[in-house]
């Protein structure tokens, strides 16, 4: 606790300096790389991660400075000739796409690597840290860095609030933007733009290796929590600034642990605590799914107590495992487990012989062979389905059917009183 208040004080200027532009970092890679991860273009933001380390070898061999625009500048330049290769190389050959990603990445990492030898071999003494590109080192940050990376992240922030609009269309239906005139090239290009610089900004702090997991995850996460674009990018760049804020507390803590690597082990640890738990993660499919498991036995028992009670019209008759089994095999494990679940919503009553349906249960269980029974006319009447072939689809059916299609299929069968086998369709009281 200590320690954390000593770090919340931010009285050492190294700390405001390395908190403050893994934060801005965290907040712009997470915004940008949400429309990355809808475009589904997450390779290509690694290609270009690590296709600028040549621009920042040649804009300090011309230059013979680390001004941290200059390099900047070379790294937005070398990333944005990555992506105009990427694209002549897919579209002007027969070359796939992640082929033509693999090459270009690789050609222009291996060039950049060249380049930082033949640097660090010159004898010239402002190469000194230059090499830390590759890995990042955000402890090297200065004030200068953080007003250059507050004016270019607010840049990108602003762009994606004023296209925002157009930058949603295309991640989702390019070809309907297309179809509405909207300049789609263009806009791709300023999508591309946005990745180029944020990318080129990030370099510097968390490396060319590690910049691609830093653009796409933080958007991975969010996208585990909510269906809503603008919810998407709230939650991408907190995950995006909660990281870079703990990176730099770890690091703080520990420095001899270096702060780029560590907020990419902690936001990877949000995206796979979202898969886990998030709104669309595992654990909220396997509840899913046990609840509609639950569901089709429920509906399955109540509508075989009903068929039991069809033949004599006596529906409150009690029934032994016996009858039930009898009637439709069942796993008993899975027949007890439903038995229990109906008499916990009330709709069966345990007796020393048996099981019976209450009121309600009836009214249930009704309602369920009512749908079967219109589905399989709907079938039949509408789609020419013979008799002996609608009851399977019907079975599947019956248990996602709402009330509003359950309407409209009373009104376009005209409320019919028998399905295709001449059984009568119940309508209750």
């Amino acid at each position: 606790m200590e320690t954390l208040l000593e770090f919340l004080s931010f009285s050492n200027p190294n700390v405001r300096y390395v908190t403050a532009g893994m934060v801005l970092l965290g907040i712009c890679s997470g915004v940008v790389g949400v429309f990355t991860f809808l475009r589904k273009r997450a390779l290509v933001g690694d290609a270009v991660a690590h296709s600028v380390l040549p621009g920042i070898c040649l804009a300090f061999i011309l230059s013979g400075t680390k001004n941290p625009v200059l390099l900047l500048t070379g790294a937005f330049i070398s990333g944005w000739l990555s992506l105009i290769l990427i694209d002549v190389i897919t579209n002007k050959s027969k070359i796939p796409a992640d082929s033509a990603i693999g090459l270009v990445l690789s050609v222009f990492f291996g060039a950049g690597i060249l380049m930082l030898t033949s640097i660090q071999h010159s004898g010239n003494a402002a190469q000194s840290g230059l090499d830390n590109f590759l890995f990042g080192s955000a402890a090297s940050l200065m004030k200068n860095d953080i007003i250059t990376f507050s004016v270019l992240c607010f840049a990108v922030m602003v762009t994606v609030g004023l296209f925002y609009k157009e930058f949603k269309l295309i991640s989702f239906d390019r070809d309907f933007a297309f179809a509405t005139g909207l300049p789609v090239r263009w806009l791709e290009i300023l999508l591309a733009t946005l990745t180029v610089l944020t990318i080129a900004i990030g370099i510097q702090s968390v490396g060319v290796v590690l910049m691609a997991a830093l653009l796409i995850t933080p958007a991975t996460a969010a996208y585990y929590w909510t269906n809503q674009l603008p919810t998407m990018l709230l939650y991408a760049s907190l995950f995006g600034a909660a990281a870079g804020f703990s990176g730099a507390f770890i690091s703080y803590t520990a420095p001899g642990m270096p702060t780029g690597p560590w907020v990419i082990v902690v936001v990877s640890l949000f995206a796979f605590f979202s898969m886990l738990a998030g709104s669309k993660g595992w654990l909220k499919r396997v509840m899913l799914l046990k609840k509609n498991r639950q569901k089709i036995l429920a509906e399955n028992l109540l509508k075989l107590f009903y068929h039991l009670g069809e033949p004599e019209n006596n529906f409150l008759q009690s029934r032994t495992l016996h009858d039930l089994q009898e009637k439709r095999k069942f796993q008993e494990t899975d027949l007890n487990a439903g038995l229990k679940f109906l008499i916990k919503k009330g709709w069966l009553q345990k007796y020393e012989n048996g099981w019976k349906l209450t009121t309600p249960g009836k009214s249930e269980a009704q309602r369920i062979v009512k749908i079967h029974r219109l589905w399989e006319l709907y079938l039949n009447t509408y789609l020419k389905i013979a008799p002996d072939h609608v009851h399977e689809d019907a079975e599947a059916i019956e248990h996602i059917i709402t009330p509003e299609i359950e309407a409209r299929l009373e009104k376009l069968l005209q409320r019919p009183e028998v399905d295709p086998h001449e059984k009568g369709i119940p309508y209750g009281s």
